[in-house]
């Protein structure tokens, strides 16, 4: 929160070595916590800004049905028939998903904050939408491969404009709580694509599937121009609830370049948790059904209440990871301190999911695969704010590209390995390993790279340049 002259009155907020305000910026508060003050601000600010946090909740649900209904169609034998793949090339389908996603995201972030997130928010969802589309004229895993080639291209925007648009909309103390809950969203349309796309594709074909599904970007797209605009800009939008997310101090406004981020250890510590973090939930979004099936013989059929049981917990875990971190911050931990444990947490729960390959019932393995998303997605909100805790908001969709982009490269090695691991030895056993360790491993390069979380000086190096 900002340092300023004059105390605001609001909920109590200690302030972590990380956001204390220089002196200028503190100054340059003043008008906003002025207003703050005048209109009561904590007491009554009003909840606009709950209203995006709810379109961008909607677009990662819609971004995860997308990407979620190959893999419950990879275990509908008719569609394997027609097909024709074995492991190792549904792998190479998914590299080429992944390897698209880490392109975009070499670039998407920067885009975004050059176009800022309307606009860049509506290319990407009307990109993917008509990728996810475009799946129904696959008819190999070549071209399976070329459409997820696209699909990862146009989703790779979700999230750098998603985190984007919180750091605009939402002061620190309550970043991770939005966060978590658009990021919850990725859950919610892991629920949603189990339920549907069996129905949808034993009553109409696997290629409505693909079409019913690719749609529903487009009628959120309808909603976002019709309600988005930036704070400044809202005309829904209080004057005490513009000042509420204006409290923090104010950044300057010049654009960043990627030569000023890239040697900071904090953008090495995002993007090497990233790295090491995010294959995990890739392997669970498309190799979860396939477990399922190989190993407990559900088909495409009843697959649906086992993945719903694992994606409700993990929404629960994405809510719970960024409340457990602002409440730590509520009861006077700093930052640093809160994020971190917060991580350590969820990154110990992950650790019994190696037992989940061996496990002779169904609902063990399903309990013990879905604590751990649960930590991961708890692990995900904490991560992604983190960016906002140590870079200005005009680097944050940047930063977000960067990390994103480690992500998806790590990705693509996953992908790859997990198919040529199950392609010649058929156990899950391995894979689940690498997940138990991954989490821990991260969050010590993490503390080692960026041990208090402070400000990277990006600011200061403008100056001297």
């Amino acid at each position: 929160m900002s340092e300023i002259s004059k105390p605001v009155k609001e909920t109590a907020y200690p302030k972590s070595q990380s956001e204390v305000a220089p002196p200028q910026a503190a100054g340059a508060s003043v008008t906003g916590a002025a207003i703050a003050a005048a209109e009561g601000i904590g007491e009554s600010i009003g909840r606009y800004r709950w209203v995006i946090c709810g379109l961008l909740f909607f677009a990662t649900t819609i971004n995860y049905v997308d990407r979620q209904v190959l893999g419950i169609l990879a275990t509908d034998e008719g569609f394997k028939r027609t097909i024709g793949w074995n492991e190792a090339e549904y792998g190479y389908v998914n590299t080429a998903f992944q390897g698209a996603y880490a392109l975009g995201l070499l670039v998407v972030g920067r885009l975004m904050d050059r176009f800022g997130t309307r606009k860049g928010f509506s290319g990407a969802i009307t990109f993917w939408s008509i990728a996810a589309m475009c799946h129904a004229l696959a008819r190999s895993a070549f071209g399976f491969g070329v459409a997820r080639f696209f699909l990862g291209l146009g989703e790779s925007g979700n999230f750098p404009a998603s985190i984007k648009t919180v750091a605009e909309w939402f002061p620190k103390k309550e970043r991770a709580l939005a966060t978590g809950i658009f990021n919850s969203g990725s859950n919610v349309g892991a629920i949603v694509a189990p339920l549907a796309v069996p129905y949808i594709a034993i009553t109409y074909g696997w290629q409505l599937a693909f079409i019913i599904t690719g749609t529903l970007g487009f009628i959120w797209l309808v909603l976002w121009l019709m309600v988005y605009r930036r704070p400044e800009e809202h005309p829904k939008l209080s004057r005490a609830e513009l000042a509420h997310i204006q409290s923090d101090p104010v950044e300057p406004t010049t654009k960043i370049p990627w030569s000023r981020l890239i040697p900071h250890r904090q953008t090495w510590a995002f993007a090497i948790g990233k790295f090491l973090t995010d294959p995990i939930w890739w392997v669970y979004l498309f190799w979860l059904p396939k477990f399922l099936n190989t190993n407990y013989g559900l088909d495409i059929t009843q697959i649906g209440l086992p993945l719903v049981v694992i994606y409700v917990a993990a929404d629960v875990g994405s809510i719970g990871g960024g409340w457990l971190s602002g409440a730590f911050i509520k009861h006077g931990w700093s930052v640093n301190k809160a994020r971190k444990v917060a991580m350590l947490i969820c990154a110990v729960a992950v650790v019994p999911i190696v037992f989940a390959a061996h496990a002779s019932n169904l609902w063990v393995a399903v309990g013990l695969v879905s604590l751990a998303a649960a930590a991961h997605q708890g692990w995900s909100a904490n991560i992604f704010t983190m960016a906002s805790d140590m870079f200005p908001r005009r680097a944050v969709g940047s930063v977000v590209g960067i990390g994103g982009m480690a992500g998806s490269i790590g990705g693509m090695l996953i992908a790859t390995t997990v198919g040529l691991i199950l392609q010649y030895t058929g156990s899950y056993y391995p894979i689940f390993i690498i997940a138990g360790c991954a989490y821990l491993v991260a969050l010590l390069v993490i503390h080692t790279l960026a041990p208090r979380l402070q400000p990277a000086p990006v600011e200061s190096a403008a100056a001297e340049a």
